[in-house]
């Protein structure tokens, strides 16, 4: 990363967008995808349950025998919010720190491919448990 602040156009690497997403460490990207993954799980778990609590209060109203039988529903899309965490808490335990000094040696590629790569696995995770909410 000390090699890619020649680059830059301006003095903090933010004229552009290219510019400012070139110039992120993978720990930000890492963990905005574990941000990302946790926080639409739980939207999509709370729309989810929002979607099918409403029903199942007319539902109720209707036939009052069967309320408890349809909380199943509810419990489904906590499910989501539970895997969720469960991603999170697997990807955070995924970040160490580099064992050896970042010298002039370094694996960039395979330093922003992992920061890259854990980003799209918390933003699909969390994409897909929004849309099953």
């Amino acid at each position: 990363m000390g090699d890619n602040v020649a680059y830059c156009e301006s003095e903090y690497c933010n004229q552009g967008w290219n510019e400012l997403f070139s110039h992120m460490s993978p720990y930000g990207y890492a963990n905005f995808g574990i941000a990302f993954g946790l926080g639409f799980s739980v939207v999509g778990a709370a729309w989810g349950i929002w979607l099918t609590g409403s029903s199942l209060v007319g539902a109720a109203v209707k036939a009052p025998r069967i309320r408890s039988k349809n909380l199943i529903s509810v419990i489904f899309c906590e499910a989501t919010a539970i895997y969720g965490v469960i991603m999170a808490i697997i990807l955070s335990n995924k970040i160490k720190t580099p064992e050896d000094a970042m010298g002039e040696d370094w694996d960039w590629n395979g330093f922003y491919y992992a920061g890259y790569g854990m980003f799209s696995a918390g933003l699909s995770v969390g994409l897909t448990n929004i849309a099953s909410g």
